[in-house]
């Protein structure tokens, strides 16, 4: 069993992955939209809502993200986030996990 509390100071961090865990896919949270606009070569990054709002911005296109929602950022598109909610908060899952696959644009 693995049990963590997200650091609530933190804009993001991570709770778990390979790198510290038997976990095959890394694990992690962000208490704000980061505004990095970045792309992945082969990894899916799913974003699941807790709480608050806040705008993803994927291949250009805005989408309005709410607690409950969920967004699949697929290989190779370019994904940031605008402006969030004070009390936004998402946890972000990566798979299939490959370091160093992150590309900034």
């Amino acid at each position: 069993m693995i049990h963590q509390t997200p650091n609530r100071v933190e804009p993001k961090g991570w709770f778990v992955g390979p790198w510290n865990s038997a976990v095959p896919v890394p694990v992690g949270y962000a208490n704000e939209g980061i505004a990095e606009r970045h792309h992945h070569a082969h990894m899916f990054e799913i974003y699941l809502v807790a709480q608050g709002t806040s705008t993803a911005v994927v291949n250009q296109q805005s989408i309005r993200l709410q607690a409950g929602d969920m967004l699949v950022v697929e290989p190779g598109e370019s994904h940031t986030f605008g402006h969030s909610s004070e009390d936004y908060f998402h946890f972000v899952i990566q798979t299939p996990f490959i370091p160093g696959d992150k590309i900034n644009d």
